[in-house]
């Protein structure tokens, strides 16, 4: 069988000043991304391509593999322009009017450790006072280009607004989650979102552009759509949340499409932690026959973190777009590395409606020895590991969902669950409610998952069968898990 590599950076450099891309001439791309015959589009031999040892893909090579010295001084670079652009902007003006050091002092990382966090709800009471968009607008309104909103699952939405500068910031990050990834000029990428306000589904597009894959929408379309455009267009890539991505897989199965034998042979997924989960992880792969590749973004922040192609379960923080900090997300004060904490961001690049030390809610065990992958830019060690305020304690035990999802993924037969967490602070009962898949016993799955949590957490969970397709299904983030007092 014919196989071909996929070499550094194929066909893409950075000119060097404002991140603006060139194409290279045709005649100086390795021979190996020639398109061989055999190999025309679309085939599934293209997924056969890629499979097997591959050599890493940069969106740019030069940057990414920085010395740690360099990486700074450019962060600290950026940071004195981000701090000069702060006095149109009238939420950080007021609010760090008495900060110390003034925002004109602030030129190290250091500095910039010493001013006070941002936390989202500033930012929402910001906009509920002067609504649409508050006092976050460094521009007049007249400068800006895109218009986003968040899901609000978990309170009230922020209205979100980008320069066209700031939108090429985004697409720099999307262009190395792609990269990161393998993709390349070759790919057809399938973005499995519904149009709407959500950022993901513009900027998936505008980043597979940029990196010269062939791009095609999944909006407006129901998923059994989705599946034969997928299958139809002879998609080698496919963006989408884990959960949708193992929905999708079981809707193929329900109607007898090959997914693993159609031609997808990378999967990019965010929106919730999953694509880190082992277990999540694998259940993709084996039903999609395709890698599985994680990153992680917010409206408000930009696509901050990104896979690449060493198998070490980390993803990588795009150090290049924005500052990182871990805290103890109680006292504030900042965790060595590889300790878990809360992820603290500043962007770089986003400076119409920037954040300033803005605590994600996200938790993180941060790295910063280089990667197998030859990236020097620190990674978070098994993605996002879960959220400050979805930690509960049963019988003692601090549990997150992302542990929850990496065993209940571990038992074999689920199709779908829920988890009923009862209690207030301190959690008395968990219930597992659950699918299983056609032909086998229910109480066998349930037994099966009570012995599973008493393996990782030594704890007892209850375990309740329920009739297939009863419960919800998710195309965005999921809701799985819900909260009762008792």
């Amino acid at each position: 069988m014919l196989r071909g590599r996929i070499v550094a950076d194929p066909g893409a450099r950075s000119n060097g000043t404002n991140g603006t891309r060139s194409r290279r001439p045709a005649a100086r791309w390795p021979a190996a991304l020639a398109v061989e015959p055999a190999l025309a589009y679309p085939s599934t031999a293209r997924k056969d391509r890629h499979r097997g040892q591959v050599e890493t893909t940069f969106f740019d090579r030069d940057l990414e593999t920085l010395d740690r010295a360099s990486l700074k001084s450019r962060q600290e670079a950026a940071l004195s322009r981000l701090m000069a652009s702060l006095g149109s902007n009238p939420f950080y003006r007021a609010k760090l009017a008495d900060a110390a050091p003034a925002l004109d002092a602030v030129r190290t990382l250091e500095d910039l450790s010493r001013l006070p966090c941002t936390s989202k709800q500033e930012l929402v009471d910001s906009q509920q006072r002067r609504p649409p968009f508050g006092e976050l607008l460094s521009y007049p309104l007249r400068r800006y280009r895109h218009y986003h909103r968040t899901s609000g699952t978990s309170g009230q939405p922020l209205h979100w607004l980008d320069t066209e500068e700031d939108w090429e910031t985004w697409i720099r990050c999307w262009a190395q989650v792609y990269r990161g990834a393998g993709v390349t000029e070759d790919d057809l990428v399938f973005c499995a979102f519904s149009f709407g306000p959500y950022i993901a589904h513009w900027t998936a597009m505008a980043g597979a552009e940029r990196v010269g894959a062939m791009r095609l929408s999944g909006g407006g379309m129901s998923s059994r759509q989705r599946l034969d455009a997928i299958v139809d267009s002879g998609a080698t890539v496919v963006v989408c949340t884990p959960t949708y991505a193992l929905h999708l897989a079981e809707i193929a199965s329900r109607h007898g499409i090959d997914l693993a034998g159609s031609p997808v042979r990378v999967t990019i997924h965010a929106g919730e932690p999953g694509a880190s989960v082992p277990n999540v992880k694998r259940r993709i792969e084996e039903a999609w026959g395709a890698r599985c590749f994680d990153h992680a973004g917010a409206t408000e922040v930009g696509a901050w973190a990104f896979d690449c192609q060493a198998p070490n379960g980390s993803i990588h923080l795009n150090e290049l777009e924005f500052i990182f900090e871990v805290i103890d997300p109680g006292d504030g004060r900042p965790v060595a590395d590889g300790k878990s904490g809360e992820l603290v961001v500043t962007t770089l690049g986003r400076l119409g409606m920037p954040v300033i030390r803005y605590r994600t809610g996200d938790l993180a065990r941060r790295l910063s020895a280089p990667c197998a992958c030859g990236r020097t830019l620190a990674r978070i060690d098994g993605g996002v590991l879960g959220r400050t305020d979805d930690m509960f304690i049963v019988r003692g035990v601090n549990l997150y969902p992302a542990a929850l999802d990496d065993v209940i993924r571990g038992v074999g037969g689920i199709v779908e669950y829920e988890v009923e967490i009862r209690g207030a602070q301190v959690v008395n009962d968990v219930l597992i409610r659950f699918e299983s898949e056609e032909g086998l016993s229910p109480r066998d799955v349930a037994d099966s998952i009570v012995r599973a949590f008493r393996a990782r957490f030594d704890i007892r969970v209850g375990a309740e069968p329920t009739a297939a397709g009863s419960l919800p299904r998710y195309e965005l983030k999921a809701r799985r898990y819900k909260r009762r007092s008792t």
